[in-house]
């Protein structure tokens, strides 16, 4: 990445990575030192799914990443209109890690 006038990065991406992965579950954990978000996807009837994505946080860049988050939430609810909550589904859990919220 290289640094532009203002403060402005150049990011580039990757076709493949502009593509992007379908997600409808994330798994969290977190230690001491940072957060593990797990994006998966899961399938009705698929016995099996696989994690698409990991990302690791430190602490401090997790809670700017769900601030960040918030904040483009409520601009999408403020043009589109309230985005309806889901009947919470339990999904079952036998990753043999630590227990993890979504």
């Amino acid at each position: 990445m290289e640094q532009l006038p203002n403060n402005q990065l150049n990011i580039e991406i990757s076709e493949e990575m502009a593509e992007g992965d379908y997600a409808n579950l994330a798994i969290i954990t977190h230690s001491n030192a940072e957060f593990v978000i797990d994006f998966v996807s899961v399938m009705p009837g698929t016995p099996k799914s696989r994690v698409k994505s990991r990302i690791i946080f430190t602490p401090m860049h997790a809670k700017r990443f769900m601030k960040a988050l918030e904040e483009n939430i409520e601009r999408f609810e403020a043009a589109n209109g309230a985005i309806q909550d889901l009947e919470q589904v339990e999904i079952p859990m036998h990753f043999g890690g630590p227990a993890g919220q979504a």
